[in-house]
């Protein structure tokens, strides 16, 4: 089945939201993905706490696909790259240069909180760094959400979900929370807690479902 992004009209653009959990935005080229977590099963595991491996590759499998169906040509990641500075482990930084030399695109990182814990990211990633915003055309991008005059805000930090329930069966999807003045992008990495959300006046909510993203 066909992956179906979902469009939205905000601030006189066009942005689409992707099933991998980004936003793309057509007329900049433009994909914009927030709290990937690079290396947090790293950092769970050197605490002696077991998890399941495979989850670095399944995340940049994803980014993958992501870039191809858009065709974008800036990734831009709207903070919390990695998780911890411990979890930058020499494989992490292997696998993920890897990674990075099959994609011609540039790519640059917003820092957020996580981000701060290790000062100078691996070169050969080949980021350029934002320590606190980019504004692009009526958008800002910021990893925190909080509003600015004169911009929408795309942010992260929030990693929202939506609970949906029937009868016995419940599920906890993440979702896109589309404010009248700021965006929260969901967590890129599958592994993620997450922020229940619930639509309030003036706001809309965009649920991930297997290969959809659908307004609730």
């Amino acid at each position: 089945m066909a992956a179906r992004r979902c469009q939205v009209r905000l601030s006189g653009a066009e942005v689409e939201f992707l099933p991998e959990r980004g936003l793309y935005w057509p007329e900049r080229g433009l994909l914009a993905v927030a709290d990937l977590h690079w290396g947090k099963p790293e950092s769970f595991q050197q605490h002696g706490i077991p998890l399941p491996a495979g989850v670095l590759e399944d995340d940049l499998a994803r980014l993958s696909r992501a870039l191809r169906s858009t065709g974008a040509q800036r990734l831009l990641l709207v903070g919390d790259l990695i998780h911890s500075r411990k979890g930058v482990t020499p494989a992490v930084r292997e696998r993920i240069a890897t990674w990075r030399a099959g994609h011609d695109v540039e790519m640059v990182l917003i820092r957020g909180n996580h981000d701060r814990h290790l000062k100078e990211l691996p070169p050969e990633w080949r980021l350029d760094v934002c320590e606190e915003h980019l504004d692009e055309g009526p958008f800002r991008f910021a990893h925190h959400p909080e509003p600015s005059t004169g911009r929408y805000i795309w942010a992260g930090h929030l990693h929202p979900v939506v609970r949906l329930s029937s009868g016995p069966d419940r599920l906890r999807l993440p979702c896109f929370h589309v404010g009248p003045a700021v965006g929260v992008l969901p967590a890129f990495s599958a592994f993620t807690g997450g922020l229940d959300m619930k639509r309030k006046q003036g706001e809309r909510l965009f649920v991930i479902a297997d290969e959809a993203v659908l307004e609730l």
